[in-house]
């Protein structure tokens, strides 16, 4: 079960790349979008998991490749167990800095800062 909020330190504890460490996005009712997130970022979340969810394509090559943890920030697994999605980074001309990535066992993390710093958090609480 995956656990909101929970940050996985790493380099670039720059506030604007996202939510900062002291931060727990969490949904506090039906209708309450997660905190520690904006507009675009909870939106870009939940379309790229609404996406995987339903098989669909996604646009990118890269995507739904192997994540290598090079950086070394997740959790060790054997090469192969993480995968990569981008997040549409608003005005980027580019795939941004924004990825999802996911554990083999659904564990799932975002980084708004290409892979600086990970936040795990809980793809339900991006269900529309």
């Amino acid at each position: 079960m995956a656990t909101a909020g929970v940050v996985i330190p790493g380099l670039g504890d720059d506030e604007s790349a996202g939510p900062a460490p002291t931060e727990s996005p969490t949904a506090t009712g039906a209708d309450t979008p997660v905190s520690g997130f904006d507009d675009a970022e909870r939106a870009g979340i939940s379309s790229v998991l609404q996406t995987i969810e339903a098989g669909g394509s996604l646009p990118y090559a890269e995507d739904g490749q192997t994540f290598q943890n090079r950086e070394g920030l997740l959790p060790s697994q054997p090469t192969g167990y993480y995968r990569e999605y981008t997040v549409e980074t608003p005005g980027s001309p580019d795939r941004g800095a924004r990825r999802l990535v996911i554990g083999d066992s659904g564990e799932t993390y975002y980084t708004a800062d290409h892979y600086g710093s990970f936040t795990r958090i809980d793809p339900a609480d991006f269900e529309t």
